[in-house]
């Protein structure tokens, strides 16, 4: 077999692997119905946890369930799948608030990239917002 012709077999056989995963919803991103779906998401993971608040992102790719003083729980959309977390202040290494709706998380976990969330009311970023920060930390960098 030619040179030429092993490089197209593969070109194509890369190419049709490609178009069978984006066609099958591998490239899709899994969003929540509504807070209904996270509690259920979330319980499914720590059935133990009983939040009080759940707030959901603008776009429904994640909710932020309030778990009680500096804890909250995160449900947050990776692909088609969910990922489950129980986070406090002390997990969070940076957190910005982006504007009047949505803030930036960065935290010290390597199996969690954080990222930018915006919400679509004012008061449940800055909820957010709050559970998340570390008072403690900000108290002594004064």
């Amino acid at each position: 077999m030619s040179l030429p012709v092993l490089v197209v077999l593969v070109v194509f056989g890369i190419a049709l692997s490609v178009a069978a995963v984006h066609f099958t919803g591998g490239t899709t991103t899994a969003t929540l119905a509504g807070t209904d779906q996270a509690l259920q998401r979330f319980a499914e993971d720590f059935p133990d946890e009983k939040p009080a608040a759940v707030r959901l992102t603008a776009d429904r790719r994640a909710a932020f369930l309030e778990l009680g003083p500096a804890r909250a729980g995160i449900v947050s959309s990776i692909g088609d799948c969910f990922l489950t977390r129980i986070v406090t202040p002390r997990d969070i290494l940076a957190l910005t608030v982006d504007d009047q709706l949505s803030i930036s998380i960065r935290p010290n976990d390597f199996t969690w990239q954080g990222g930018r969330f915006a919400f679509a009311d004012e008061a449940d970023a800055k909820a957010v917002a709050a559970a998340l920060q570390d008072h403690d930390r900000t108290r002594e960098a004064a």
